[in-house]
């Protein structure tokens, strides 16, 4: 009969203890999901879509403003691209109505851009599931404030 397997000794232990530690550490490196919203205190959709970002795991700080064409302005989103709300996650403006998905895209993918955009109040949106359901966008704006499409929604 052959003898057992010496146990592993302790140094050996403290020297595989390391690189086990390093293999693990980049899932634990994940940056935290956070993101301020900015919102009026009288909308109510801009509360469904905060709840449809928490749901999807991301902590939201709500700041209330009166006037958000200051916060618009100061991230770079035209008139025509507006929306009800304005949410800032590191380098990038969220504006509107964004689904959820396309924001960790954005993060993952990382474009030279500045906002990504919802425009209007699109029925069927995060937050505007009561108004029906229509086809929309979500526009990138890029530095250079041209815009290209992001994602399509709802049959877009």
């Amino acid at each position: 009969m052959a003898a057992p397997a010496p146990a592993p000794s302790r140094r050996t232990m403290l020297v595989a203890l390391p690189g086990l530690v390093l293999v693990a550490a980049p899932a634990l490196a994940a940056p935290p999901r956070r993101m301020t919203a900015y919102k009026t205190p009288w909308c109510g959709c801009c509360g469904g879509w905060i709840a449809h970002m928490r749901q999807a795991g991301w902590t939201v700080e709500v700041v209330e403003r009166e006037d958000l064409a200051p916060i618009r302005a100061q991230h770079g989103i035209p008139d025509p691209l507006a929306s009800c709300h304005t949410a800032v996650v590191g380098a990038y403006a969220i504006e509107g109505h964004v689904p959820a998905g396309d924001v960790a895209r954005l993060l993952r993918e990382r474009p030279a851009a500045k906002a990504l955009s919802a425009p209007g109040m699109p029925a069927g949106s995060p937050g505007m599931e009561a108004a029906g359901r229509e086809p929309y966008t979500t526009v990138l704006i890029l530095n250079d404030g041209s815009t290209r499409v992001f994602g399509r929604h709802n049959g877009a």
